[in-house]
C-alpha cells in the first residue's frame, strides 16, 4: 500500500506514538511528538535550542522544569470531552521531566527558541479561549492553547479542534505558506488526528494552486499529517467525530491565511 509522504502513521503500541522532526518533514520550524505513558512512567528531555509547549492531552502528569514542579496536570480522560487541556510552555535551554500520575497521552510541540529570553509558564486551561467556527456542516469547536496573540512563545502556535461527524474542517480550504502580509503568513503545520470511536477514519487533502503538491489521505486514530505548504481541508465521515491538535511555526508568529479563491464563495453572506 502506498502511503503519502505527508502522512505519518501512528505506532499502535509502545511509548512513542509519532515523532516528526524538522529533518523528517523537510522543513525548518515545527517539531511534534506524541507519547503514551503508563502510570509511573516518565520521559526526560532537554529543550536545547528549541522552545516547547507540552500538552497533557489525556490523563494526569507531573511536569518538572529545572526543579520547578507542576504537579497533577491534566483535566480529562478523552480529547473529546468539552474541557481544555493542561499545558506548560518551556523556553530553550531547559531540562524537562514528565511523569505520568495515571495513564496519560502527552504532546510535545516544538519550534526554534528565538533570541529573546523567555520564561517557563503554566498555561491555565481556564484561560484558553474556546470558540465555534463555521456554520451548518462546516461547524467545528476550537480551543486556543497558545495562539498568535499570546506573546509567551517565540515561534510556536498550538490549537486543538473538534469536528463533529459529517462535518468539514479547515474549510473552505486555506493556506499560509508565504510571507505576504496582509494576505498571508508562512507557517509550517502538523495535524495530530484522533477519532471517536477510535476505529474510525477521516480524510485530509493537501494541495497547492498549481497542483505540484496534491495528496489525499485517509487518516486513522493517532496519525499525523505534515503540511509544508498549500491548502489542507479535512472531512469527518458520518459516525466519527474528528479531533486534531495543530502545531504551527514559521519565521514570524502571526496566523494570517488565504482561502482558496475557487471555494471562497461559500463565505459570502446569503443574498
Amino acid at each position: 500500500m502506498m502511503v503519502s509522504p505527508l502522512l505519518v502513521k501512528a505506532r499502535p503500541e509502545g511509548r512513542e506514538i509519532v515523532d516528526v522532526t524538522p529533518e523528517r518533514a523537510g522543513w525548518t520550524h515545527v517539531g511534534f511528538r506524541a507519547l503514551r505513558l503508563k502510570a509511573g512512567e516518565s520521559e526526560a528531555l532537554a529543550t536545547g535550542t528549541r522552545e516547547l509547549c507540552l500538552v497533557v492531552l489525556t490523563g494526569t502528569a507531573d511536569v518538572n522544569v529545572d526543579g520547578q514542579s507542576f504537579p497533577a496536570l491534566g483535566t480529562r480522560q478523552s480529547v473529546f470531552e468539552e474541557k481544555s487541556p493542561a499545558a506548560v510552555y518551556v523556553p530553550a535551554g531547559r531540562q524537562v521531566t514528565v511523569r505520568a500520575a495515571s495513564d496519560a497521552e502527552v504532546a510535545l510541540c516544538t519550534a526554534p527558541g528565538g533570541d529573546v529570553p523567555r520564561e517557563v509558564r503554566l498555561i491555565d486551561p481556564a484561560t484558553m479561549r474556546r470558540s465555534v467556527r463555521g456554520h451548518g456542516s462546516n461547524t467545528r469547536y476550537v480551543c486556543d492553547i497558545l495562539p498568535h496573540d499570546d506573546p509567551t512563545a517565540a515561534h510556536l502556535l498550538v490549537v486543538e479542534v473538534i469536528t463533529p461527524a459529517g462535518n468539514s474542517s479547515s474549510y473552505p480550504p486555506h493556506k499560509h505558506d508565504r510571507d505576504a502580509l496582509p494576505e498571508e503568513t508562512q507557517l509550517e503545520e502538523t495535524y495530530y488526528h484522533r477519532l471517536n470511536p477510535p476505529q474510525g477514519f477521516a480524510f485530509q487533502r493537501v494541495y497547492t494552486d498549481d497542483r505540484s503538491l496534491d495528496e489525499s489521505m485517509a487518516v486513522e486514530n493517532h496519525d499525523t499529517v505534515m503540511v509544508p505548504r498549500g491548502y489542507h481541508p479535512c472531512v469527518a465521515p458520518h459516525g466519527y467525530d474528528l479531533y486534531y491538535l495543530n502545531v504551527m511555526a514559521g519565521p514570524g508568529r502571526q496566523w494570517q491565511f488565504k482561502n482558496d479563491p475557487a471555494h471562497e464563495w461559500m463565505l459570502r453572506p446569503a443574498q
